[in-house]
């Protein structure tokens, strides 16, 4: 699993797992609108996390700068 996110885009990623994460609990954590905020912010966490967006891959996308290497 090759990384394909920015450190910007992790760190937006993470905010948004937390945002995600406190509006489940406003709206209810069993709700149906609060599962599936909960669903989002873990995606999110783990994206952030790891640092590969599975959903960039088909599209060839990838934010993380890549250097050249140099032999």
């Amino acid at each position: 699993m090759k990384k394909n996110e920015s450190t910007i885009d992790r760190v937006i990623r993470l905010v948004l797992a937390v945002v995600a994460a406190i509006v489940a609990i406003a709206v209810g954590s069993g709700s149906v609108g609060g599962i599936i905020l909960w669903v989002v912010a873990a995606v999110l966490a783990v994206t952030a996390a790891t640092g590969f967006c599975l959903i960039y891959l088909p599209f060839g996308i990838s934010t993380r700068k890549t250097t050249p290497h140099t032999h």
